[in-house]
């Protein structure tokens, strides 16, 4: 990750720990910018990922967490027939209408933990051997997402970098404006 959460994040943990997500929203996003829907649905390296399959999977994910945060239906939940369709864009689908989509996820994330009583309180995950035991705290859900997003940004850098060259730090120098190097 090439910037960083200023160590005096917004609030409390609450709003530190949302800033630390949406840091790591900020390098997929980065990831993608400038770059037509063509562009972005490139598989330019080993592995199927492309940058349009990245955002749409962690917008899916992160939906998915918090649904289950919620304890409420996911109305985009996957099956087993239908998880590829999470990692690319599908007929009808945008890079653009798929990042609207995140920005509404990750907008309902932060009002659903600012609603929480207390980052202790805790949800049930389903059963999976992939799953933790025991019932997750919204704290760990933060951090959960973190994690989650912050691995798939490093992949859409390799695949971005791959795709035209372009590196985080001119990423970052191209979103505000100004250039690296």
């Amino acid at each position: 990750m090439v910037t960083h959460v200023p160590a005096k994040a917004p609030g409390d943990e609450r709003g530190a720990l949302l800033a630390f997500v949406e840091a790591q929203r900020g390098g997929l996003r980065r990831a993608v910018l400038g770059l037509s829907d063509e562009q972005a649905a490139r598989t330019p390296s080993a592995s199927e990922l492309s940058l349009s399959g990245l955002v749409k999977h962690v917008a899916e994910c992160e939906l998915n967490w918090l649904r289950m945060a919620q304890q409420e239906p996911n109305e985009r939940e996957r099956t087993q027939e239908t998880w590829g369709d999470s990692f690319r864009l599908v007929e009808g689908e945008t890079l653009a209408g798929t990042l609207a989509f995140w920005d509404g996820v990750a907008h309902e994330t932060e009002e659903f933990i600012r609603s929480v009583g207390s980052l202790d309180d805790t949800f049930p995950l389903p059963e999976a051997p992939w799953f933790p035991k025991d019932d997750v705290s919204m704290r760990w859900l933060l951090l959960h997402l973190v994690e989650e997003i912050a691995r798939h940004a490093g992949h859409a850098d390799i695949v971005r970098e791959s795709l035209d060259g372009a590196t985080a730090f001119e990423l970052v120098a191209k979103e505000q404006g100004t250039s690296w190097g």
